[in-house]
């Protein structure tokens, strides 16, 4: 099977996508097949890295745990079937502080931190679509970065609803209500790429 047999207009669930082996990766959107980008290119995948490993040492012997993509987020709305779940992401990187959502298969429910990074073909993916999806399912932060900007825009879930930090630049240091004491030195983040 290869994705151009898919029905792009046909809605799928958990239970299909995970039966699928073809090579692209696809993530579902309320049921709808999003390809993603090809392969994300250096700066891309050193932001990605950079901030994993920030996340990382801190985390060192404390109950959250973080991953990188990919690494499948299960939003489920009714029930955690596989059948009825019809949102699966990857983001980049994601924090997950309640060990019952974690699985061999990846996390089932939100994640309280998820991290993308904008690639230059997925901008309005990420900032619509996803920003909608991990609302709804109460991420309690949704970071965006953007390489080719050197920008960075944090979202708090407050009352069931994100309140957006101002855009942070280079001189900016970035902390979570999620993580006390954790902070990622935006200066430092973005000087390499």
């Amino acid at each position: 099977m290869v994705l151009a047999d898919l029905d792009i207009n046909k809605t799928y669930t958990y239970a299909d996508y995970f039966k699928w082996k073809f090579e692209e990766r696809v993530e579902l959107i309320k049921g709808r097949i999003f390809k993603m980008s090809p392969a994300p290119n250096r700066r891309h995948q050193r932001l990605s890295g950079d901030i994993y490993y920030e996340l990382r040492n801190y985390l060192k012997g404390k109950k959250c745990e973080v991953y990188v993509a990919p690494f499948d987020v299960r939003l489920p709305r009714k029930s955690k079937e596989d059948k009825d779940i019809i949102t699966v992401l990857q983001p980049d990187i994601c924090v997950i502080c309640d060990p019952s959502k974690l699985d061999d298969r990846g996390c089932i429910g939100a994640p309280d931190i998820v991290v993308e990074i904008l690639s230059p073909g997925n901008n309005s993916k990420e900032l619509k679509n996803k920003f909608e999806i991990y609302e709804e399912s109460g991420v309690s932060e949704y970071w965006v970065v953007s390489p080719q900007d050197q920008t960075f825009a944090l979202y708090r879930l407050e009352a069931g609803t994100y309140q957006s930090s101002r855009l942070m630049v280079a001189g900016d240091i970035v902390t979570s209500t999620v993580l006390p004491g954790f902070s990622l030195n935006l200066s430092e983040l973005f000087e390499k790429i």
